[in-house]
């Protein structure tokens, strides 16, 4: 019983998108304009720094809730924190009331990081970051990000399935931003090293 309700719980968590809210209460679709994205960045990039803020810290929260009530209702089955973590990246990039298009899921997976071990986080942000500024394109954040926290379960872990969820978490970031992928290949996509220093620009 106690799986179900963490699962659902994280779920539901997951499913709630403060971007599709402020599209709506802005009058202007986020699908049609910017990335096209329900999520932070497309937010960011429509409705400015703020807003794109304010659903990103509203998102890492829904992941970090999501892996903190499993570990308190069930603080003796190890691998549901991963697997109440895994349902809210699920909610969130297949909300049922939106037709089960929402976000690419990288902040309610950091979320679920932090809740998880907020020293793994640290560091997987730290990196990440670095690494992406060096290969100068988004999508590599999400990549090396899911893949290390994968790796780093399946070693630390001895329940079989823990590793199996946390493979399943960054196999679905990957597919989530398999677009940005394509782009990055084709030249499409907007260099981040370029991208900060038109903001400093501006400045």
């Amino acid at each position: 019983m106690k799986i179900i309700v963490c699962v659902v719980i994280g779920y539901l968590l997951g499913s709630l998108n403060p971007a599709a809210l402020i599209s709506k209460l802005k009058r202007k679709s986020l699908r049609e304009n910017g990335t096209g994205n329900l999520g932070a960045t497309n937010t960011m990039l429509v409705f400015g720094k703020k807003l794109g803020a304010f659903v990103m810290l509203f998102d890492i929260l829904k992941g970090f809730l999501a892996v903190s009530i499993a570990m308190l209702l069930a603080p003796d089955i190890e691998w549901l924190t991963l697997a109440s973590g895994f349902s809210a990246i699920v909610g969130h990039c297949f909300p049922f009331y939106l037709k089960f298009r929402g976000g690419k899921g990288l902040a309610t997976f950091a979320g679920a990081v932090l809740a998880y071990s907020p020293i793994i986080f640290v560091l997987l942000l730290i990196s990440g970051l670095v690494i992406m500024l060096i290969v100068n394109h988004g999508f590599i954040l999400p990549y090396y990000a899911s893949s290390v926290f994968a790796v780093f379960v399946c070693v630390t872990c001895r329940e079989p399935i823990s590793g199996v969820l946390a493979v399943s978490m960054s196999a679905l970031l990957m597919i989530m931003h398999f677009g940005n992928l394509l782009k990055a290949k084709n030249g499409q996509d907007i260099k981040i090293r370029a991208y900060i220093q038109s903001k400093k620009m501006k400045k």
